[in-house]
């Protein structure tokens, strides 16, 4: 649906002149919006354990499909044949060891109230279910609901969780024995809220967490016997089970079970009363008035983490390592896995996120790092064979990725990519050969790649449509620049092509989500950000001088970038960097200072609605996708979250603005959108509104985006380029 508001009479009449000469200046583009979105996107690739074949998701113009690749020759080989852009979502996709089958979910997450997306408004609804096809070919299967799964080594079974217990299903029911138990019927019958299942590297036997409120314990059901084993069960909170190589053992995390005061908080809270202990922690009133070391959730010596290693057949246990006293550093640990002979983990005792590992017969008191270098770790994957621990990384380039690979057990970290390329999602091989990555560069949309284990170009084995631009896309070149406060951040300069001196151009803002996000020299490995390069490119291509702002809080530039402070509604601090940029570009001899523009979804919406409430005099429209307009929910002018908020400065927004918002948005309440649009009536703010009927944070429907993306491309010609005011018909009034 689509609605544009009135301006006041006045304001039409003063805004009817045409700079006709701007608009006649300003060149055709080159490709259109629907060229440039057409490729495939790639994402969810994952590789088989005992043969050397990956399989991938396709989002194609709305269409997504599995795809599977196998080695030598790495020939893509459509799996399932979903033929419309109807919103139903792919994602979870696991492959069994033999890489025979592979199994993965259709539909979107539910909401709050256990309603699962339904963005075509089907009268039939939508479910949420794991589906299963053969990577030989056949139609693809349904195989049961459910909201996340773990398949088996051998590909005959996935274990999942429902309602506090562990299920299993047959991924094939044809095959499956008269005497195995229905899906709707748990698996075993457990105390506790029961989940996160793992399979034993031989799918006999299920590793799962028995969560029961003030501790939590590692389960092992043997599906032969069957019968239920509690490792080394104690009074503290158990999590992140990893299965040894050989099947034998497990490894997991113990924090501290919950003090007193914490309990008494629970079971007046958190049990819905009567719950164990809810007597004495009512009665007594225990917890107040206890010294410091009894509220304190620590072991004996001060450490609040340990990993621990037990015997699955037993259940006896040992502590294998934990943290040195007074030290927390190491204390967020998890979750860990069991490569050969070490348990590797992701930390950041510095200022970057890098791997670590200790090992399991020798471990020393501090783990060793197997990262080092100036950047952070952000996708790894696991030789098959436990020797090296494969990463994409940007110490090399901080606005691109590159893969590395190191031994588990430490070593030197080789670079196995270079240049330009943007490689992310490693996949290790088999055959310790190969391995397969998304690739992406400044032209390339992202693909499927192979790599060679030792290092190498990446082999891209993906292709692209006829008649999609590759040539035609700029080269975005990085700017820094520094806020107010003297803080310096990174961005994304496109300019268009043929610019000559003298000449002076529209420009535009973009400004990613998240905030903890990065974009990049090139197409981006998370879907809407993947569109919005694109549609950045599209923008260039036009005739606009584009900049995507990295602002703090955002990922890729350390931790202390990551973490400002005064930020979102405690200060609102990281507006300054879209400030800079704004006044960056104003200052740039060949951009129109009365033509700047800017736009974004959700962090994105927040920081362009704050542009045009804050400094309409420098961005003189904006696009305003699903962003957050009040901090919180004080309407308290002298409150910080509401200083920090767009609708703090509705007095002085007067530039026009295009919010685009669905009505089943999880990540950012639809109200936002509705109370604001009810403020820019209020203070004759002209705005245009498209709304999408039951669909999510970003839109589930490829129509949909070509839809928004059309309508902001329309908005910022008529309101930057031909400077028309925003006339339409009464949106309701």
């Amino acid at each position: 649906m689509r609605v544009r508001e009135w301006t006041r009479p006045g304001r039409v009449l003063a805004c009817l002149l045409v700079v006709a000469g701007a608009a006649r200046a300003q060149p055709s583009p080159r490709f259109t919006i629907e060229q440039v979105m057409a490729p495939g996107f790639a994402y969810e690739l994952v590789s088989a354990n005992r043969t050397d074949r990956i399989a991938w998701i396709e989002y194609e113009r709305g269409l997504r499909n599995v795809y599977t690749a196998a080695a030598p020759d790495f020939r893509p080989v459509r799996v399932t044949s979903h033929a419309e852009d109807d919103g139903v979502d792919l994602t979870g996709l696991q492959i069994s060891e033999d890489g025979e089958v592979v199994t993965f979910i259709r539909g979107h997450t539910a909401n709050g109230d256990g309603w699962v997306a339904n963005p075509t408004s089907d009268p039939r609804g939508a479910e949420r279910a794991v589906w299963a096809a053969s990577t030989r070919g056949g139609p693809s299967w349904r195989v049961v609901e459910a909201n996340s799964y773990t398949l088996s080594p051998d590909g005959r079974w996935i274990a999942y969780a429902r309602g506090g217990q562990i299920h299993r299903a047959a991924v094939n029911p044809g095959l499956a024995s008269p005497e195995d138990p229905d899906d709707a019927e748990p698996l075993f019958r457990a105390y506790g809220q029961n989940g996160s299942p793992s399979w034993s590297p031989d799918g006999s036997r299920l590793a799962f967490v028995s969560n029961r409120g003030d501790h939590s314990y590692i389960g092992i059901y043997d599906v032969r016997t069957p019968r239920i084993t509690y490792l080394a069960p104690g009074v503290d909170r158990d999590t992140g089970p990893a299965w040894s190589p050989d099947g034998t053992r497990i490894a997991f995390l113990r924090r501290p079970g919950l003090p007193f005061s914490s309990a008494v908080n629970q079971d007046q809270g958190g049990r819905g009363g009567g719950g164990r202990g809810a007597a004495a922690g009512r009665g007594g009133g225990r917890g107040a008035g206890l010294p410091a070391g009894m509220t304190q959730a620590r072991f004996r010596g001060g450490y609040t983490l340990s990993i621990r290693v037990a015997d699955v057949a037993t259940g006896e246990g040992r502590e294998l390592w934990h943290h040195e006293p007074g030290d927390d550093t190491w204390a967020s640990v998890g979750p860990i896995r069991w490569v050969g002979d070490h348990l590797l983990f992701e930390e950041e005792p510095g200022n970057w996120e890098h791997w670590y590992s200790i090992s399991v017969t020798d471990p020393k008191p501090v783990p060793v790092e197997l990262t080092p270098g100036e950047g952070f770790v952000e996708m790894v994957s696991f030789d098959p064979n436990g020797r090296y621990l494969y990463y994409s990384a940007n110490m090399s380039d901080i606005d691109r990725r590159d893969l590395y690979r190191v031994p588990v057990g430490g070593g030197r970290a080789e670079q196995l990519t270079k240049g330009n390329g943007i490689e992310t999602y490693p996949a290790a091989l088999a055959s310790g050969n190969t391995v397969a990555v998304l690739y992406a560069d400044a032209r390339r949309t992202q693909s499927v790649a192979v790599v060679p284990a030792r290092g190498g170009e990446a082999r891209v084995i993906t292709a692209l449509p006829a008649d999609y631009p590759l040539d035609l896309h700029v080269e975005p070149t990085n700017v820094t620049l520094t806020a107010s406060d003297g803080l310096q951040f990174n961005n994304q300069l496109f300019l268009p092509p043929g610019l000559r001196a003298g000449e002076k151009r529209p420009a535009v803002i973009f400004v990613h989500g998240g905030p903890q996000r990065q974009m990049l020299l090139g197409y981006h490995y998370r879907h809407f950000y993947h569109m919005a390069y694109g549609f950045n490119q599209y923008l260039a291509n036009k005739g606009y001088v584009v900049l995507s702002v990295n602002y703090r809080r955002g990922i890729g530039y350390g931790r202390e970038f990551r973490t400002a402070r005064n930020t979102g509604g405690s200060g609102n601090m990281e507006y300054q960097d879209v400030l800079a940029a704004g006044q960056y570009l104003k200052g740039r001899a060949d951009v129109d200072t009365s033509r700047i523009g800017i736009w974004g979804l959700s962090y994105g919406g927040v920081l362009t609605a704050q542009a045009l409430a804050r400094n309409s005099e420098l961005f003189k429209s904006g696009v305003d996708l699903a962003g957050v307009h009040l901090w919180g929910s004080s309407l308290d002018p002298e409150s910080t979250s509401y200083q920090s908020s767009a609708i703090s400065a509705i007095e002085t927004w007067k530039s026009p603005v295009l919010l685009m918002h669905g009505d089943d948005d999880r990540n950012v309440d639809f109200w936002q959108t509705v109370s604001l649009v009810q403020l820019l009536r209020a203070h004759d703010v002209p705005f245009e509104l498209i709304v999408f009927p039951d669909d999510v944070h970003d839109s589930l429907i490829y129509g949909r985006w070509l839809q928004a993306f059309n309508a902001s491309d329309d908005f910022f010609d008529r309101t930057l380029i031909r400077k028309e005011p925003v006339r339409a018909e009464d949106g309701g009034r």
